[in-house]
C-alpha cells in the first residue's frame, strides 16, 4: 500500500517559503535603488573605499562560494531541521544588526554578511525538504513553490523598495528613508526564522521508510554526480544560466541606467521576477503533470534566448525602428518579463531533474554544486560589468546572449529523467 503524506506537509512548506522571501528581500534591499543609496550614506563609502552600494548584493555570492560546500554536507550529516535552523538562526541576527544599525553603511554590511552566511543553510535545502515530505510527482511543484517563494522575495525588493525610500530624482526626500525601510524589513523577517525554529520537523513522523538509507555520505555523492554526462551538462547550463540571472538581479539598477532609464523604480527587474514567478507556478505543475523535466528546460532555454537579446540589443532595436522613448522602456519591460518567465523557471525543474539524475546523491549536495557554480560564474560576471564603473557592463550583456544559446544546445544533449519515465 502507498504511503499517503500528511496535510501538515503543506504548513511546513508554507513557514519554509516565507523563510526564502525574507532572505532574498535581503539580498536585494539596496539593488533597485543603488543610486538613492548612494546619496544616503554619502561620505561613509569613501570612508570605506573598498565597498560600495553594489557590494551589499555582491557579498551574497561570495560568502555562499565559500560556505555552499560546508552548508550542503551540514544538512546532509545533521539533517534539515538543524541545517535549515542554523540558516534561520543566522537571519535573524543579521535582520537585528542590519535593521537597528541601518543609518551606518558598515554596519548594514556587517549584517548583510551575517544573512549571506545564511542563504546557502536555506537554499541548499530545497530538494533535501522535498524529498523528505512530498512524494516524487509532488517535488517539482515543491521546488516550484520554494522558487516562487524566493521570487517573491526579490519582486518584493525590486518594487516595494523604491517606495519606502526617496527615489525620485529631483524630489527633495531623494536619498533619504533607508534606515526605516531596514527596520521594517527587519520585522517579517526575524518572524519567519522564528516559525521555521519553532514548526519545522525533520520528516513525518510516521514515513514507514528511511529516507537517508540509500544515499551516499558527501564526498562519494560529488564523486558519483561529477562522473554522469548529463550531471556535467546541467552544471555548465547552470553555470550560464544562474550566473547570468545573479549578475542581472545584482545590478539590475546599473543595467537600467546602462539602457538610458531615469528613475530608480525597479520595475525592469520587478517584471523579470513576475515572470518568475508565473513561470515558477506553471511548469513545475506541468512537468509534475506529464512528468516530464527534460522537456520544459528546452522549452525555458529555447525561449531565454530572444528574451535576452530583446534586453541586450534594446537600445540598438529602438535605433533602428525608431522608437520613443517610451516605446523603448516598454519594449525593456517586456523582455524582461520573458527572461524570467523562462530562465527562472528552468531553477525548480533543473534541481529536481539534477536531483533525479544523480540519485543516490544527497539531494542538498546535488542542489548544492548547481548553485555553487552559479554563484561563481555570477560574481565573474558582476566584476567584469563593475569594472571601471560599469565600462563593459553592456558588452557583457550582449556576451550573454550566445552563452544562453549555447546552454540551449547543451540541453538538448541530455537524457530524460528515469525516476519520472519509469513512473
Amino acid at each position: 500500500m502507498m504511503y499517503k503524506y500528511p496535510l501538515k506537509r503543506w504548513f511546513s512548506l508554507l513557514i519554509f517559503m516565507f523563510l526564502s522571501i525574507v532572505i532574498q528581500l535581503q539580498w536585494l534591499t539596496h539593488a533597485p535603488i543603488s543610486r538613492v543609496a548612494e546619496v544616503f550614506y554619502g561620505d561613509q563609502l569613501l570612508a570605506y573605499s573598498i565597498l560600495s552600494i553594489d557590494s551589499l548584493a555582491v557579498i551574497y555570492m561570495f560568502v555562499f562560494l565559500a560556505l555552499c560546500l560546508p552548508a550542503s554536507y551540514f544538512i546532509d550529516t545533521y539533517g534539515i531541521r538543524k541545517g535549515i535552523g542554523l540558516g534561520a538562526i543566522l537571519t535573524i541576527i543579521g535582520a537585528l544588526i542590519k535593521g537597528m544599525g541601518g543609518h551606518s553603511f558598515i554596519t548594514v554590511f556587517i549584517g548583510q554578511v551575517i544573512l549571506a552566511s545564511a542563504q546557502p543553510f536555506i537554499l541548499n535545502g530545497v530538494t533535501a525538504f522535498s524529498v523528505r515530505w512530498f512524494p516524487i510527482n509532488e517535488r517539482a511543484i515543491v521546488a516550484g513553490l520554494l522558487a516562487l517563494a524566493q521570487y517573491i522575495g526579490i519582486l518584493l525588493a525590486m518594487l516595494i523598495t523604491p517606495m519606502l525610500v526617496g527615489s525620485v530624482l529631483g524630489q527633495d526626500d531623494y536619498g533619504t528613508g533607508i534606515d526605516k525601510m531596514l527596520l521594517i524589513y527587519m520585522v517579517p523577517t526575524i518572524i519567519a526564522a522564528v516559525l521555521v525554529l519553532l514548526f519545522l520537523q525533520e520528516k513525518p513522523k510516521d514515513l514507514p521508510f528511511e529516507i537517508d538509507k540509500e544515499r551516499l555520505n558527501f564526498k562519494k555523492g560529488i564523486r558519483h554526480m561529477l562522473q554522469l554526462k548529463d550531471a556535467i551538462l546541467i552544471l555548465i547550463i547552470f553555470t550560464i544560466g544562474l550566473g547570468i540571472f545573479n549578475a542581472v538581479s545584482s545590478l539590475v539598477d546599473s543595467i537600467s541606467a546602462n539602457l538610458n532609464i531615469k528613475d530608480s523604480d525597479g520595475l525592469i527587474g520587478g517584471l523579470m521576477i513576475i515572470g518568475g514567478i508565473i513561470g515558477a507556478v506553471i511548469i513545475p505543475i506541468l512537468s509534475d503533470y506529464f512528468l516530464k523535466r527534460k522537456l520544459f528546460l528546452v522549452l525555458c532555454l529555447a525561449l531565454s534566448v530572444p528574451a535576452l537579446a530583446g534586453l541586450s540589443y534594446a537600445v540598438e532595436i529602438s535605433s533602428i525602428l525608431e522608437l520613443s522613448s517610451q516605446q523603448t522602456y516598454n519594449f525593456v519591460l517586456a523582455s524582461s518579463f520573458l527572461l524570467g518567465m523562462s530562465i527562472m523557471s528552468a531553477g525548480p525543474i533543473g534541481f529536481q531533474y539534477t536531483a533525479e539524475i544523480t540519485s543516490p546523491t544527497p539531494e542538498s549536495t546535488s542542489q548544492g554544486i548547481l548553485l555553487l557554480v552559479g554563484q561563481i560564474s555570477g560574481i565573474v560576471m558582476v566584476t567584469l560589468m563593475s569594472i571601471n564603473n560599469n565600462e563593459y557592463l553592456d558588452i557583457m550583456m550582449k556576451v550573454f546572449v550566445p552563452l544562453t544559446a549555447v546552454a540551449f544546445i547543451l540541453i538538448l544533449f541530455t537524457k530524460e529523467s528515469k525516476a519520472v519515465s519509469s513512473q
